[in-house]
């Protein structure tokens, strides 16, 4: 469907969330039904948990448009209201905005005065700029937020801006793409100045724009991790978005980071219920459970996001993580991180997991042999560090009890991470990385420094969901290094709270071997291990 036509239908949804007398499944979750002709209403009311379904039609011929929409009970499958439109590509707007109010009525649904005033107001006078912002907003929320994706967006919200200057709502967009490439891949200052600077444009603009609040909420989140004012903010564009799953799960994700894990898991619930088919809602709440080693309900969940994208990165990647995390099972980790065709994987995360698994089998060559096959001098991870290819050949030659080798791409992986904390200073995973890569030259003192500036960045005080990997970074420091009471001694404590060590993971990685003949070693697996 072009991209003017597939506005409409979303901006249709869009209007219609924002009043709170209705429930409004994301438009996400309702794209999976797009074009289904053989749909029946009975079962994706059940799917969406909706009683009423939305359903139409929009052709454009020229620069007319017609608009066919009706509503249908879910539950018998008959008609409850419909309307037809035939206008000017120019009276757009006023097509949504009548259409919200009739829905609206029809369904007997109470509208404030500011939310007529919402529905009332044109987002920009400029059609050419509302396209633009489109295209980015569809690319700024793929089911896989991924690098590309939002490096793709970031030039179309530009555009829109530039073809117009007063539109709050680009403005709040682009925001919302810079702190989300400054939080997952890309954490220098520029990014952030950047998200901060879009999202003080929006607010300056139209200062009642829920999007504005959502957008100036991730700043300073993501930018400042000022969780308190990013908290208010996310309530203020709560309650102007009452039904968009992004404020619950925003709230969720930063009292995840809080310690909060039961409100946390509350709120990101929430996200799934107005998102069902939100895979990224759904990803990060099996995240919180793997951490809480809630394994079975995490399975649960992942199997419905493969239900719903089968060939999803994050999917796919965590369900091979936590085959390992939970019973470690290689076999199965390496079937999922194998499942994604390696021209999908153009950041190399799915090359680092199954070379990360090949070395978890001490399969050392075959391990070898697939890195050699990757072009890049960095794999993307989970973290905000790329990971140097170089450093994973060096510690399989390390394995293989060949020093020599080892040491050369130890060298090149150093030469990369320096680089890499010069573009990211105050990068709490590049840090610890950098003192990983730092133990392994075997300079002592320089990778404990690292490894505790690192734990200093990200304390888990500040950050109960990342802050323990820097924890557990600084105890592979201090096992590579000869350091072994303090390296059980933080190993006593990360196996006592939420985070990513388990047993089998402990028995499996190599990065634990110095310590395997301490019979602390065996003590602290006998501590932990699950009781049958």
């Amino acid at each position: 469907m072009p991209t003017s036509q597939m506005a409409i239908q979303d901006d249709i949804l869009t209007n219609l969330s924002k009043i709170g007398d209705l429930k409004v499944i994301s438009r996400m979750s309702v794209m999976a039904y797009r074009g289904d002709a053989l749909r029946n209403a009975r079962e994706i009311g059940k799917a969406l948990g909706v009683a009423t379904l939305l359903e139409g039609s929009v052709r454009r011929a020229g620069n007319r448009i017609r608009v066919n929409v009706q509503l249908i009970d879910a539950n018998n499958d008959e008609h409850i209201w419909a309307e037809d439109y035939d206008r000017d590509l120019t009276d757009v707007f006023a097509i949504q905005t009548d259409l919200a109010q009739k829905i609206a009525s029809a369904l007997q649904a109470k509208l404030s005065p500011t939310e007529k005033a919402r529905l009332d107001n044109r987002p920009t006078q400029n059609p050419d700029a509302y396209l633009l912002f489109v295209q980015a907003h569809v690319c700024a929320n793929r089911t896989d937020m991924f690098h590309d994706a939002s490096l793709k967006a970031e030039p179309l919200f530009e555009q829109a801006i530039k073809l117009d200057p007063n539109f709050a709502l680009a403005f709040a967009g682009l925001s919302m793409v810079e702190s989300w490439i400054y939080h997952s891949f890309d954490p220098t200052e520029g990014r952030r100045q950047k998200a901060r600077l879009n999202a003080d444009e929006a607010f300056r603009l139209q200062p009642d724009l829920p999007e504005g609040h959502l957008a100036l909420g991730f700043s300073y989140y993501y930018g400042d991790r000022n969780y308190e004012r990013a908290l208010a903010e996310f309530e203020i564009a709560r309650q102007g978005l009452p039904n968009d799953a992004q404020a619950y799960m925003a709230i969720g994700a930063i009292q995840r980071r809080q310690g909060k894990w039961a409100e946390s898991t509350a709120n990101l619930e929430k996200a799934a219920t107005l998102d069902p088919k939100g895979t990224n809602i759904l990803i990060n709440l099996a995240s919180s459970h793997i951490a809480l080693r809630n394994f079975e309900t995490a399975k649960k969940i992942l199997d419905r996001v493969m239900a719903i994208a089968p060939r999803s990165l994050e999917a796919c990647g965590l369900k091979g993580f936590m085959a390992v995390l939970w019973k470690g099972d290689l076999s199965a980790a390496e079937k999922a991180f194998s499942s994604v065709p390696p021209e999908n994987d153009v950041s190399g995360i799915m090359t680092w997991g199954r070379a990360w698994i090949l070395t978890l089998e001490r399969k050392f060559p075959d391990a070898l042999e697939l890195l050699e096959g990757f072009r890049g001098d960095t794999m993307f991870t989970t973290t905000t560090a790329p990971y140097p290819t170089a450093f994973a050949k060096g510690l399989i030659h390390l394995l293989q009890g060949d020093k020599t080798k080892a040491r050369a791409e130890f060298e090149k992986a150093r030469e990369i991470s320096e680089k890499l904390l010069r573009e990211a200073p105050g990068d709490a995973a590049r840090h610890a990385q950098h003192g990983r890569i730092l133990a392994a030259l075997g300079q002592k003192q320089e990778a404990i420094a690292e490894g505790k500036r690192a734990v200093e960045l990200l304390p888990e005080s500040q950050d109960a969901l990342d802050g323990p990997n820097c924890t557990s970074a600084l105890a592979e420091i201090y096992a590579c290094t000869g350091e072994f009471d303090e390296a059980f001694r933080l190993l006593d404590h990360l196996f006592a709270i939420p985070c990513n060590l388990t047993v089998p993971m402990f028995k499996l990685d190599p990065a634990w071997d110095p310590l395997r003949k301490d019979p602390r070693y065996q003590a602290l697996i006998d501590k932990y291990a699950p009781k049958s």
